[in-house]
């Protein structure tokens, strides 16, 4: 059933309800199918479903991803090729984004992220304003340019203070 709220003098509109947010990680084509692998390599991920471009140039070996979706932690991750005339600008590939996951294990989640690829920024360190709002955290960089934060999980912090 939909919400309704009353606006401006007693005029009923639906509440907007958003049900999932899921990341789209944009990767230079034609990588988002080595990304995927990647992924469920290092962090465990699970492939959903993969949807390709209609359309690929000749001079292509592979058909480019337009969507995968992983499952990775409760939530859904979406992965594409970034084409040149897709959406997302190449050259900005993991600015702005910081993705993170909780783990018990925060020493063997970064050495599996390493192991499969990743590189490992700066030491494990116990942080005060990390993730999960503090606790143990790693930092890796993947081989697509995005930042993933691997920390203790919130409860984990809370019964440590």
């Amino acid at each position: 059933m939909a919400q309704q709220e009353v606006l401006n003098g007693g005029a009923a509109k639906k509440a907007v309800v958003f049900t999932a947010v899921k990341p789209r990680l944009a990767v230079e084509a034609p990588k988002a199918g080595d990304a995927i692998e990647f992924y469920k390599s290092a962090f465990g991920a699970e492939e959903l479903g993969r949807t390709f471009y209609p359309k690929r140039k000749a001079e292509q070996e592979l058909p480019l991803v337009l969507s995968a979706q992983l499952a990775l932690a409760g939530t859904t991750i979406l992965v594409s090729d970034c084409t040149d005339d897709s959406a997302a600008p190449v050259k900005n590939a993991g600015a702005g984004c910081v993705l993170c996951l909780e783990t018990e294990d925060v020493e063997a989640a970064v050495a599996k992220a390493v192991a499969a690829g990743a590189v490992a920024e700066g030491d494990l360190a116990d942080e005060a304003d990390a993730c999960c709002g503090g606790g143990r955290v790693g930092e890796v960089k993947d081989p697509y340019g995005f930042t993933w934060l691997i920390c203790s999980p919130a409860k984990k912090c809370a019964e440590a203070e």
